[in-house]
């Protein structure tokens, strides 16, 4: 008999983001002269404080198995940290720690969801959504936001797709890939929809301290307790701490659902690393002057990569408010051709831009949003000033 894999596996899609930044990556290892406007992570170090903390842990001992869902320690400081910087309480019980919010993310859907249940999507939405919700059993369920709208999804928008199917929405702001934040009153109807029609929301909060312009970012668990009791409150510490490759995310909910997605891990990996829950739990305690630094500098590149892609003829895009991205409208294009090959999506600007510009970038396609391209600016100015300007080069060369 014949190895084979099964169907569930043979329907996962590969990142593609991921895929673009591993190919880039391969071609600068190669010796070319590569610039990457694709990457997902901060490009500044893990805070000198919490690699020190690491140290410290090391130099302890603390190298052994920790309870499942966390260390008692660190649960206590993400309940001191939701109580004080979002206004939540809750009790150690009612947290989690995962390897990373992607692990806590499909931990809750593991917990909430069925076979054949729906997941709504506000969309573009980031790539692994609907893979984690399909990987479940669940069905992904795409509400597209316009452009002009800067992507936010409202609740009369939502309500149009709730069936009797529908098991929970996914809310992510600041939103990964294109900056959005909802706005306290836009959470207000939106808890007001699923409270009245009894769905869940995992509220994937991973960017919450990059926001700009003076803004500030509200957990849809904060608008009043009906809707707290519905809601998973995910987050960790890769975006705001620069720790990406630590895997330190968590998740605070009713303790029921932490109960069911503490089994899962137990069963699925154990614990989260015991050196970095160490690390996160000290990064917690402190550090908002090197975030405020780092927002600066991220708000100061934002505001270089609008400009510059607003001055290329064709292309456009509008102002983000969180995150680390860009999308950029790229419809202007489709039609024209580079060396014979014909642009009919982001997939093949995307392709084509690599090749002739050696210019990474991650195609809306997977995202929800073919007509776009997602630009990070978690890179230096120097490069965003060169990326920009062989994707102006680029254009320039189609015909």
């Amino acid at each position: 008999m014949s190895l084979e894999l099964s169907k569930r596996s043979m329907n996962i899609t590969p990142s593609v983001t991921l895929a673009i930044d591993a190919k880039a990556k391969e071609m600068a290892a190669a010796g070319e002269d590569v610039i990457g406007l694709g990457a997902g992570e901060p490009d500044f170090d893990t805070p000198e404080y919490i690699r020190e903390a690491a140290v410290v842990a090391l130099n302890k001992g603390m190298t052994r198995y920790t309870p499942v869902g966390g260390t008692l320690p660190l649960r206590k400081e993400i309940c001191d940290k939701l109580l004080r910087e979002n206004g939540l309480s809750y009790k150690p019980s009612e947290i989690i720690v995962s390897n990373g919010a992607k692990h806590s993310i499909y931990n809750a859907l593991y917990a909430i969801i069925d076979e054949g249940d729906e997941v709504l999507l506000p969309s573009p939405c980031w790539v692994s959504y609907p893979e984690m919700v399909a990987m479940v059993g669940g069905v992904p369920v795409m509400v597209p936001g316009a452009e002009e709208d800067d992507f936010l999804v409202d609740a009369e928008a939502l309500a149009k797709y709730v069936s009797p199917r529908t098991k929970a929405l996914i809310l992510n702001s600041p939103n990964n890939p294109n900056g959005c934040v909802w706005p306290r009153e836009m959470l207000e109807g939106i808890a007001a929809l699923a409270v009245e029609k009894g769905f869940h929301i995992i509220s994937d909060e991973i960017y919450e301290k990059l926001v700009y312009d003076g803004r500030r970012h509200v957990s849809i668990a904060s608008i009043n307790e009906d809707i707290k009791a519905r809601t998973i409150v995910v987050n960790g510490v890769s975006k705001a701490y620069a720790m990406t490759g630590w895997r330190i995310g968590y998740a605070a909910g009713p303790g029921k659902v932490i109960d069911a997605m503490t089994s899962f891990q137990s069963h699925a990996t154990s614990n989260p690393n015991s050196i970095a829950q160490y690390a996160a739990m000290e990064a917690m305690k402190g550090g908002e002057e090197e975030i405020r630094k780092m927002v600066a500098e991220f708000e100061a590149r934002r505001d270089l990569m609008y400009a510059l892609v607003n001055a290329i003829p064709g292309l456009s895009c509008r102002m983000p408010e969180g995150a680390f991205y860009i999308m950029v409208n790229i419809k202007y294009t489709f039609g024209k051709s580079w060396n014979g090959r014909v642009i009919e999506g982001s997939m093949d600007f995307a392709d084509c831009l690599l090749e002739s510009q050696h210019v990474a970038v991650v195609p809306g396609l997977p995202f929800g949003a073919d007509a776009h391209l997602r630009l990070s600016y978690a890179i230096s100015r120097e490069k965003i000033e060169r990326g920009l300007a062989r994707i102006a080069a680029f254009v320039g060369e189609l015909k």
